[in-house]
Parts: C-alpha cells; structure tokens; sequence
C-alpha cells in the first residue's frame, strides 16, 4: 500500500505510508535536504522528520517563506535558552518565539543582563551549535509534563501548560541536554543555525500584563548566511540613525515628555508637517467626493454600549463622568459617524454617502509598548465612512484603494495588501461574515493587485483590507485599512430609502489612508531620515548672508520669498558663513541661498541644494518660480 505526495510543483510521488518528508526531500534528488527548513501538510507547517501516513499535500519551506524562516529562528531562540541555562542554571525560562526578522527569549533571573553577558551567550551558542545537536519532538500526558517542568524549577512553563485546554497534546523538544515545552516545528538540529547575533535586552511583563514580574527579554536574529547577517545589521545601524525619536528632538519637531507618557506634544516646526499633510489629505478627499465632518471627544457611555466598543475594546478605552453620568472618551471615530448619519433620512439617491473626519482619539496603551509617534494614547485618525448599497460595495472598495495608491505613491512607499478574516470575539451572524468578506475578496480580485490572507485578525465588526507600507530602508508599517461592516448600522438602525419606498439597511465602509497622523510623521521622518521633500519640509529655504552688512539683503529675500507662502528663514547671526551652511545642512534644510555683495547688486541668490550641492547663481525670480513649481507638483 502506498500513499500520494502531492508537491506545489505539481509533482504527485508514491510513498510507502511512514517515510519522513526529510526523506521524501533527499529521495528527489535536487539538493532540497540541504535547503529545506520545514514543511507544508496540508495547510499545517511541520518539522521534516514528521511520517505523513496517509496522502497529503506537500510545500518544502526554505528561508524564503516566512513559516521557513520561523521555524529556523524558533530552532536560534531553543539555543539561547540552552546556552542561558548552561551558564545561569538557575534562570527561570518563559517564552522564547519566533519573529519579524529575529526571535527572543524571556527569563526570570535575579540580576540585569550587560553587553557582556551578551557575548558569553553568543559563544554558548556558537558552541551548541557546532555540537549539531538533534532537536527531537515527544509529546506527554498532561500530568507527568506538569511534573517534569515542576521538578524541573520551571514555574512559567507550569503555568503554560495549566492554560492548555484538558486532553490537548503537550509536546516538549529535546537537544543534549535541554528540554522546552514547545509546539514547534524547529530544524533537525542546532548546526543547521549557521550565522546568529544577540542584539538586545529589554523588560517584558510575564503574559503582558504591568501586575506580574518583570522579566528579561534578550532579542535576537538568525540567518543561513553570514553576508545577509551583515547586510540586515547594517539596516539596523541605519534604522538608528533615522529613529524618529533622535530625529524629532534634533530637528525640534515634536517629543513625549515624563509629563505625560503615550501624550505627543508637537511643536511649531511638526504642526507644519501635521497642517501640510492634512490640507493635502483634504485636497485628496474633496476630489474623491468626501464631505468633512467634526464628532466630539467625550460621549455618553450609553452610545459605547450600542456600538459594541463596551464589550469589545472598553480595556482600551479612558472614561469619566459628568452630571453623575457615565461617558468615555471616544478611541474610535465610528460611533459619532453614526449619529451624524442618523440625523435624517436619505434615499437611495444619496448614496453613497463618503464622509471624513480627521478625530482626535485616546486609547489606553500599555506602558510597555508606547514607542515615540509608532504607539501612543492620542492621536489624530483620519477616519471616513462610506454608506452605501450592497449593489456598490465592490466600486467603493475599488475607489477607496485608488485613493490610497495614490496617496502612498506619492510619498514614494511600495506597499503591500492583506485580507483579514473574522476574528474569534465577533459580532453579527455567518451570513453576514460570509457576505462582506466574499465582498472584499471580490474588490481585490477585480483591482488585480496580489494580496495575501490573514485568517482572524478582522475587527470585531467585520473583515478588513491592510496596507503594509515598505520604507527606504525595507521596513513595513500597517497604516492604511479599509473594513466593511454590517453590523453597526444594525445596532444603530441606520436606514435608507430604496427604490421601491421602503427602508434598507445600508452596509457601510470604515477606512483610514495615514492611519494616525502622528504615525504617518513618524515613519515619513524615517523614511526620508528627516529630510522631508520640499513641499513637506517645516523651513523650505535658509537665506545666508556672508556678511552682517548684507543682513537687510537677505531678510529681503526671505520676506518676499514668505509672500510667496514659501516657508523661508535668514540667518542674521554674526558667524562664518561655512558654519551656517553646515547648520543649515544638520537641519536638512532643503535650499540654501547665499547671498553678498554680488547677488545684493544684482537681485540674485547663489542656490545650495541639500540633494544636489552647489547650484551656482540665479536670479531671485527664476529660483522663487522653479521652488513653487516643486511645491506644487509635491516632488521627492
């Protein structure tokens, strides 16, 4: 009796029932052993000493997929703790997973990790790795796993497998002389990690939450080759230069101060990217047939128990009471919209109905994970909400993902798109589910850009569409996200009147382009490392005069470049004027213009550009129409 092996080849193989995939790899004859990590059965990633016995579909996994490259820096994080225990036998271990681009493992230790035990580490597991331990899967009954890690002194993984649901398999890995409780799958041995570097440490709350121990979290990232090691290392000696949080206070744009964590302050340099920024988002909008609304802040709690946000997300959420009556303030745009739709009837006729807000929002954010303008308590959403027929739910979609390609092209951001399906905690009926999410798919399809599925992570109202940008550097950031929903205008009874003089129930649209304004500056600052494009830049032009007595030239100049709605400066001060450049460059100004005694007589600007070096003289006219030319055209 045999069993069929289908690959993604298209290749279909006859196997007697118990041969390894690792098996299955060699028997190919492609060199795949060597290169592959894990495989695909079925839907499911699996370690590849796993036996299939019956017939199944087969995907080998190498470093290029994602499951492949979890489960090779899963196999790292195994010899972290390994190496951890080896020299701090008393080290309590948590969790160690896989992620984006690296791994880490949390321990429970009764001193602080330095620089230098970083490094003890490193060399433990660069022997452990040399040793080619075999990682071996066995799987216990409940009991004897509590007791093993019980006499083992592992409180944390106790307390994992008392969260397990009863008679669920509990699998530990093995290799020399380390046991984990892990799920995983992992590689076939430690000497399969060939290039690996801790990067960091950090302090992490056991399962998240502020009211348990502190535990330490070392970070740190594998690859099969030294070389892509190096190159990901430099991306992140990079990504500290460009830290929007060094840049922010460097170039006076804005911080978060003790006053008040999570709670950005702008100040007058960053309100000119906020107000650039939200004028073009208007322009945008306005074109696309949206209308601007303003919804208030604090809202009576009542309206958060019919929206679902009470039920779903009140963790997330700050409140306070007014006439001893409860009210929140509002994290979402949502339930506002919903009231201004519901101020009066509209027909068929009227729809679709696009409406926009830009609406300050607060969320009670963990300490632990504030980061700068990435994760705050408040920020501006740049929320709309689109109410329609079901007849143009597909049009809509496409129109709103035509504004959103436009939006990051502009900016110069490749991007890519995910669908995200319905999550465990959520609202409406399977018919509903079925309904959107079928409409969302069908939108994509019809546009023609790839997109890939995220099963479960829809909100908790309806399935979604995620815009994950990439940056200069390779980065992605989620920001912009369209959600189609059925079930808010069920709770809050929104009708239309159709055709036929009856009401319908329309289905409705939650979008944002930016996501959070705050955010969108945060990763445009490192995007552009600070220096932002000409239209964006908070002083567009510094004027330098090489001499005080040309001061009154250059403040001239500045003033008339000002009438022009240029941002422009001068720079009065008594200095060289190779300091002032070099100042005006630490600034990421993007125009200098030095001015004498030959441009005062002759009405001219002698042009440095921070792209483009010296541009020699200009007529002050010539310079000031070219510069809103830029402008104009939103040049990068």
């Amino acid at each position: 009796m045999s069993i069929e092996i289908r690959l993604n080849t298209g290749e279909v193989l006859e196997r007697a029932p118990g041969a390894s995939l690792i098996e299955i790899a060699k028997s190919l004859g492609t060199g795949l052993e060597r290169t592959a990590l894990a495989a695909e059965v079925d839907g499911e990633v699996r370690d590849l000493r796993f036996r299939p016995d019956r017939s199944a579909s087969v995907t080998f996994l190498d470093f290029s997929a994602k499951a492949g490259q979890a489960a090779y820096r899963h196999t790292a994080s195994h010899i972290l703790a390994q190496a951890a225990k080896r020299l701090w036998p008393e080290a309590k271990l948590a969790i160690g997973p896989a992620i984006d681009n690296g791994f880490y493992y949390d321990f429970d230790v009764d001193f602080s990790f330095t620089a230098q035990d970083l490094e003890k580490l490193e060399k433990e597991m660069q022997k452990i790795i040399k040793e080619n331990l075999p990682l071996e899967r066995a799987t216990l009954p409940r009991a004897e796993a509590l007791r093993f890690f019980s006499d083992a002194g592992e409180p944390y993984k106790v307390a994992l497998i008392e969260d397990l649901p009863e008679g669920e398999e509990i699998s530990i890995y093995r290799q020399g002389e380390f046991t984990d409780l892990c799920a995983g799958p992992h590689l076939g041995s430690t000497g399969k990690v060939k290039a690996v570097k801790l990067l960091s440490v950090a302090g992490a709350y056991w399962r998240g939450d502020e009211k348990n121990k502190m535990l330490q979290r070392i970070y740190g990232t594998a690859y099969p080759q030294k070389a892509e090691l190096d190159a990901y290392l430099e991306r992140l000696e990079e990504a500290k230069k460009r830290d929007h949080r060094r840049l922010g206070r460097e170039l006076d744009l804005y911080d978060i101060f003790d006053e008040g964590p999570g709670f950005p302050f702008l100040f007058p340099k960053g309100m000119v990217l906020i107000n650039e920024l939200e004028a073009f988002w208007r322009r945008e909008h306005r074109k696309a047939g949206y209308e601007e609304i303003r919804t208030p802040i604090i809202l009576n709690e009542e309206l958060w128990r019919r929206s679902g946000h009470w039920d779903h997300y009140r963790d997330n959420m700050y409140f306070t009471t007014i006439d001893e009556t409860g009210y929140a303030i509002k994290p979402m745009n949502c339930p506002g919209g919903m009231l201004v739709y519901k101020r009066k009837m509209f027909s068929y006729r009227d729809l679709p109905l696009r409406v926009g807000e830009i609406g300050l929002v607060h969320r009670h954010e963990r300490s632990g994970t504030l980061h700068g303008l990435m994760r705050v308590r408040c920020f501006h959403q740049d929320d709309a909400h689109i109410y329609m027929t079901p007849e143009q739910i597909e049009t809509e979609i496409i129109g709103v993902t035509a504004l959103i390609d436009r939006v990051y092209t502009l900016f110069g951001f490749k991007y890519s798109v995910e669908l995200s399906t319905r999550p465990e905690n959520s609202m409406g009926s399977d018919e509903d589910w079925e309904t959107t999410t079928a409409a969302l798919k069908n939108a994509l399809d019809a546009n023609g850009r790839p997109y890939t599925i995220n099963e479960g992570d829809g909100a908790f109202y309806g399935p979604k569409i995620d815009f994950h940008l990439e940056d200069s550097i390779g980065r992605t950031w989620q920001c912009g996200t369209i959600q189609l929903d059925m079930q808010m205008p069920e709770r809050f009874d929104l009708t239309y009147i159709g055709p036929d003089g009856q009401k319908h129930r329309p289905v409705m649209i939650h979008r944002v382009v930016f996501g959070s304004f705050e955010r969108f500056i945060a990763i445009l600052t490192e995007h552009f490392a600070g220096a932002f494009p000409v239209w964006l830049a908070p002083v567009q032009v510094k004027v330098l005069p090489v001499a005080e007595k040309y001061a009154e030239y250059a403040k001239s100049v500045a003033e008339r470049l000002a009438e022009s709605d240029i941002r422009a400066e001068f720079d009065a001060r008594n200095e060289k004027i190779g300091y002032k450049i070099r100042e005006a460059q630490l600034e990421k100004v993007p125009y200098m213009l030095v001015v004498g005694e030959k441009e005062a007589s002759g009405g001219e600007v002698a042009v440095r550009c921070r792209k483009r070096g010296d541009l020699g003289p200009q007529k002050l006219g010539d310079f000031e129409a070219a510069l809103l030319k830029e402008i104009r055209e939103k040049t990068i």
